[in-house]
Parts: structure tokens; C-alpha cells; sequence
């Protein structure tokens, strides 16, 4: 099993969220989170003062899939979240030891 995590541009999620969808993927984790790249910020003006955004507004995706899933979501994703611009984003993919439901004991991919 893997882990796909994705930083995400925050008005890209429903998309994403339905690209997944259609691929048969369900259950995912979704966060609000901040942060800059080669995107590096921006500055702003309020009330006549200038100040520099640092930290931009993301969406971190983290789903759970069994190996052979992964090229499917991690193509799903990247379609879906997709601008051409700076700041899409990224895919981040690590392996998963283990998975227990909470519920049931289930573990591995039943738990899944």
C-alpha cells in the first residue's frame, strides 16, 4: 500500500475530488495548509500599506491506495489539479507498513 499526499491549489479540490471519483477511489483526507515554492509569495496592498504574502493558501490531499492504484491516482490528481501555472502543486508518494480500522479490526487492505 502507498500514501499520496498532494499540495493543491485550494479551488482545484472538487475536481480533484471527483478525478478520483472516477477512477474508484474513495476516502480521502483533506487539509487546509499554507506555504510557497518557487511560487515564493506575493505583496499586497491594504489601507495604503504594502505587506508581503509569504504563505499562500493550499489543499493537502492524503489518500490510502494498494499498489496497482497508484499510477491511476497519481495521474488523477495531476490531470485534475492542473493550471500550467506556478504553484500547482506537488504529489508526494511514500509506503504504508500497515492499516487497522478502528472499527472492526480490520487490518492491511480490508482496512482500506
Amino acid at each position: 500500500m502507498k500514501k499520496i499526499e498532494a499540495i493543491i491549489k485550494p479551488f482545484k479540490l472538487d475536481e480533484v475530488k471527483e478525478a478520483l471519483q472516477e477512477v474508484g477511489l474513495q476516502g480521502i483526507t483533506v487539509t487546509e495548509a499554507k506555504g510557497f515554492g518557487r511560487q515564493k509569495g506575493h505583496t499586497e496592498l491594504y489601507r495604503g500599506a504594502e505587506y508581503v504574502v509569504d504563505f499562500l493558501p493550499k489543499v493537502k490531499i492524503e489518500i490510502v491506495v494498494s499498489d496497482d492504484a497508484v499510477e491511476q491516482a497519481m495521474e488523477a490528481i495531476r490531470s485534475a489539479a492542473q493550471t500550467g501555472r506556478i504553484g500547482d502543486g506537488k504529489i508526494f508518494v511514500s509506503p504504508i507498513e500497515e492499516v487497522v480500522r478502528i472499527r472492526t479490526g480490520e487490518t492491511g487492505a480490508d482496512a482500506v
